[in-house]
């Protein structure tokens, strides 16, 4: 008898995700919420080595930090797997408090420019809905 449900397969877990931004899910949009500099990129031990990647239109991830000893509320922002800085300070509380209660997010690189020892990321911060 044919019940119309399909199983739950492995290959079928696949194609469907785990969750976030990557998840399939049909009636999902892109909400811009801000424009930021990322902070900190100075403090990423291999940012002059990512600088040749960190291009207008990347995705980065953005990861909610509640244990960092400066910022409770703090939000790290990745490149692939590797911190490339953070969401400022004066800019995080809501975004922090949406992430706690399970909203995804993500930001995309609008323009990289070195000033000196500096990298400048101009990035805009997206919700997922």
């Amino acid at each position: 008898m044919e019940t119309g449900i399909a199983k739950l397969t492995p290959e079928l877990l696949a194609l469907i995700g785990t969750g976030g931004v990557k998840a399939i899910a049909p009636f999902t949009r892109e909400i811009f919420l801000l424009d930021i500099v990322v902070s900190g990129t100075s403090f990423c031990k291999q940012i002059d080595i990512l600088e040749p990647q960190l291009n207008p239109g990347t995705v980065l991830k953005m990861i909610r930090h509640p244990e960092n000893e400066y910022d409770e509320l703090a939000i790290g922002i990745y490149f692939r797997e590797m911190r490339i800085g953070w969401v400022p300070q004066e800019l995080n509380e809501v975004i922090s408090r949406l992430m706690d209660a399970g909203k995804a997010f993500f930001c995309r690189i609008q323009s990289c420019k070195r000033k000196n020892h500096w990298l400048r990321l101009d990035a805009k911060i997206y919700m997922v809905e």
